[in-house]
């Protein structure tokens, strides 16, 4: 069956942006476009949020929402066995935010011990991470997995949820100032959903952190400085997974078993290093004809597109999900007041009211992973996450001792089989290492 997502047809006519395919469908999503400008939008359904029609770059803004912290040092999570919230935080010593850390660094050289003995492909780093600025790459999409330029996936990606209509709800790039208005919104609609946190935010916000795990929420690594992994050398990608992993830890006191690379970008070279180092990639639904499930909210904040439009493309998302036979993942950004807006004034209640009804869950949850898996302190999976033996154990904290023993398995026995190759449409196969 030939899936259709319209929206891209809109994404398509926006300058600067090269899609990989296009979509047949124009027609038809021309009419939504038309139609979403025509039609009266629905009312906002939290207290504050502005008119469908004002969100937009450029929009005025209003004071970011006060955050109080509600979790005390030494708390119990609701993870069972999880130790309990780490009584002091070092908030100093951190590389530089937003950039890509230096690599000549004693944490990052610790780090890369987790790579020996592990196949990692011998793929050069593609140039902006964009198809049209590398044609050579591009043209090899498919040998290198590479998911930007082509959509290609692997069975160690988890890009959808297993049972039809089960919807994965993820937000990236947080944690941000405007984080309370959806964390209150997700408290009131009863909704857990996966954050993808970037390192520098982390350290920055490490009471915004806390308030995501100690409610329920799934934490994942999402990098240092959100650069596109595939224009990293290795141990710029090791820096990057490294450190953010590192900055969990010390605010949460545990470690996350699984990562999303900054604008889906990963190939097989990154999959590899990601997995060596004990966390399995969680990307978001695609269709067979290069359609994403991408909700565009980033596209508002960034002046390409409007509110209403994105909107428009957030309700085509849901049409085309009901006519998938598993479910799906959606991405999300929770790092600028309009995207927070347009998710707590609108997509969650449509998407909650949707009919068919879905099911909003967690990415793990949906997958039927277990939620102390999620995290290598309270994992109970003997095979997974990979250890390298050589080294001992993990050390996430960088400074050549191992924090947390290996479970006696060899990380190159299951890392070491050849990721180039075998395309899966769906990615489930990973839930086999998790569970």
């Amino acid at each position: 069956m030939k899936l259709k997502l319209n929206s891209w047809a809109l994404l398509s006519t926006l300058p600067g942006l090269a899609l990989a395919k296009a979509d047949p469908f124009n027609n038809r999503h021309a009419h939504l476009v038309r139609q979403a400008a025509t039609t009266a939008p629905p009312l906002a359904t939290f207290t504050g949020i502005p008119p469908l029609s004002s969100i937009t770059m450029g929009m005025a803004t209003r004071p970011p929402p006060q955050f109080v912290a509600t979790h005390s040092p030494g708390a119990t999570p609701p993870i069972s066995g999880a130790p309990v919230l780490p009584t002091s935080l070092v908030l100093t010593g951190w590389p530089i935010a937003d950039k890509v850390p230096d690599t000549n660094s004693p944490e990052v050289q610790a780090w890369m011990k987790e790579l020996d003995g592990i196949h990692i492909p011998d793929i050069p780093p593609t140039k902006d991470s964009n198809c049209a600025a590398d044609p050579a790459a591009a043209a090899d999409a498919a040998k290198r997995g590479w998911w930007t330029c082509g959509g290609y996936t692997r069975s160690t990606d988890i890009v959808a949820c297993p049972k039809k209509l089960d919807w994965g709800v993820s937000f990236d790039d947080g944690p941000s100032p405007y984080k309370p208005n959806l964390l209150a919104k997700l408290k009131e609609k009863n909704v857990k959903a996966t954050f993808f946190v970037v390192g520098s935010r982390v350290i920055e916000r490490p009471g915004m952190l806390i308030e995501e795990y100690m409610t329920g929420h799934e934490i994942s690594v999402h990098t240092w400085s959100h650069a596109s992994l595939t224009t990293l050398t290795n141990a710029q990608i090791v820096a990057e997974l490294g450190w953010t992993r590192k900055a969990i830890r010390t605010v949460l006191g545990v470690t996350p078993t699984t990562m999303r690379p900054p604008k889906g970008d990963i190939d097989d070279r990154v999959r590899a290093i990601s997995l060596a180092m004990g966390m399995v990639p969680i990307l978001w639904t695609s269709t067979p004809d290069g359609g994403k499930f991408d909700s565009n909210d980033w596209r508002v904040a960034g002046g390409l597109v409007t509110g209403p439009q994105a909107f428009s493309i957030f309700e085509d998302i849901m049409r085309n999900a009901t006519t998938f036979n598993t479910g799906f993942v959606t991405l999300q950004h929770d790092l600028f007041e309009i995207t927070v807006d347009l998710a707590v004034g609108y997509t969650l209640d449509v998407a909650l009211s949707h009919q068919p009804k879905f099911a909003l869950q967690r990415v793990g949850e949906c997958m039927g992973i277990p939620e102390g898996n999620l995290y290598r302190e309270t994992n109970q999976n003997t095979s997974f996450p990979y250890t390298n033996l050589t080294a001992g154990g993990l050390d996430v904290d960088g400074d050549g001792k191992v924090d947390i023993k290996n479970s006696g398995k060899n990380a190159a026995s299951p890392i070491s089989i050849p990721l180039w190759g075998s395309l899966s449409v769906v990615g489930l196969a990973v839930v086999n290492i998790l569970l």
